[in-house]
């Protein structure tokens, strides 16, 4: 991430390019239209309705030309502390109700001087900037607010994840090591190869926690960990693929991977003869879906399930931070079978970062 894309991350203005800020700030706008329009009480109910059209058209052109404005300047507010970006954008807002005030006096009341006093001009510009000043003050408190929750959530998210990325189980650690030694004499070349899948898989472990990586890379690494542990089950791991989904997809790291752990150390390893794990990906809706399915042993169920739940609860909470209603885990046990099934959005490189500011 660059200097200017961490000052704007940092910047507690969201960007009122997106659709949901904006989408509050006219909500914002209209129920202040609503109160303004039907406060008084010595007008006719008529007139409250008449009143209520021509203020909402105010009060709209005024909150959609800040929002414009700000957005447009939202890098340049970045460059600057958070108190004196907010003086900025509050001065920026109550110039831009200035000038509509200004042009709505002259295109709509200068023409009936006659029907207000002499003063009313004045009258209509300090009301409106009142109004204005009193209102933009909680807005963009609100923004900074929500701007620090958001932040201390993204630090808590950041930290978890990179704790289940740093996470690899001692188990699988000792089994792999003692794989290695046993064939440094009898097969070097083995060896060598599950040194460096191990690795790779260390390398992933250990960096950052908000990296992503294309779906061929997620899915080359969970290659690399079958095949550490082929060498130690042998035949009775198999494993079947059944894939159509795009590689350039972009997904956090280490996402599939902790899966097929899960089910070789409470499904595989477990049984005697062994058993089989299927992964089938496919893209439907522009969303990915992944089906893993592997055989159970016959008993220990209650232990097995108990050991299955952090993994799986660990990669859904990272789906729900990363992508909200649009990442979901499933779970389904039947007829000997465990199946667990994940859905993602199709996000192509780069544009997880652009949704990201899309919504800001």
């Amino acid at each position: 991430m660059s200097k200017t894309d961490s000052d704007i991350d940092n910047l507690f203005l969201p960007n009122l390019c997106g659709i949901r800020p904006v989408f509050f700030v006219v909500l914002i706008a209209e129920l202040f239209a609503f109160f303004l329009a039907l406060a008084p009480m010595d007008i006719p109910a008529i007139q409250h309705w008449y009143n209520l059209g021509l203020i909402s058209l105010f009060v709209q052109w005024c909150a959609l030309a800040s929002c414009s404005i700000l957005c447009l300047f939202r890098p340049y507010l970045a460059r600057f502390s958070n108190i004196t970006a907010g003086i900025i954008s509050y001065i920026i807002i109550l110039s831009v109700i200035a000038i509509i005030t200004e042009l709505t006096y002259y295109f709509i009341y200068a023409k009936s001087t006659t029907l207000y006093p002499s003063d009313w001009h004045l009258h209509f510009f300090l009301r409106n900037i009142a109004i204005g000043a009193i209102l933009t003050g909680p807005v963009l408190r609100y923004f900074y607010i929500q701007n620090q929750w958001r932040r201390n959530v993204r630090a808590e998210t950041e930290a978890r994840v990179q704790a289940l990325q740093s996470r690899i189980r001692p188990h699988f650690l000792f089994n792999s090591m003692n794989t290695i030694a046993s064939l440094t004499r009898s097969n070097p070349e083995k060896a060598e190869m599950a040194v460096e899948n191990l690795a790779d898989l260390f390398r992933v472990s250990l960096s950052d926690a908000r990296k992503q990586v294309s779906l061929e890379e997620e899915l080359e690494l969970c290659h690399r960990y079958i095949e550490i542990e082929q060498l130690r089950l042998g035949d009775r791991l198999k494993i079947k693929w059944d894939l159509d989904v795009p590689d350039n997809a972009q997904v956090p790291a280490l996402l599939l991977q902790p899966l097929l752990e899960n089910a070789i150390y409470h499904g595989i390893e477990s049984q005697t003869e062994g058993g089989s794990i299927e992964i089938k990906g496919q893209l439907e809706n522009k969303q990915i879906k992944f089906t893993l399915t592997n055989s159970l042993p016959d008993n220990g169920t209650r232990q097995r399930q108990h050991g299955n739940q952090l993994a799986q609860e660990n990669v859904r909470e990272r789906l729900t931070a990363l992508y909200a209603h649009r990442g979901k885990l499933e779970i389904n046990e039947n007829d000997g079978l465990y199946k667990v099934t994940l859905e993602f959005p199709y996000e192509r490189p780069n544009q997880a970062k652009i949704h990201e500011n899309f919504d800001r």
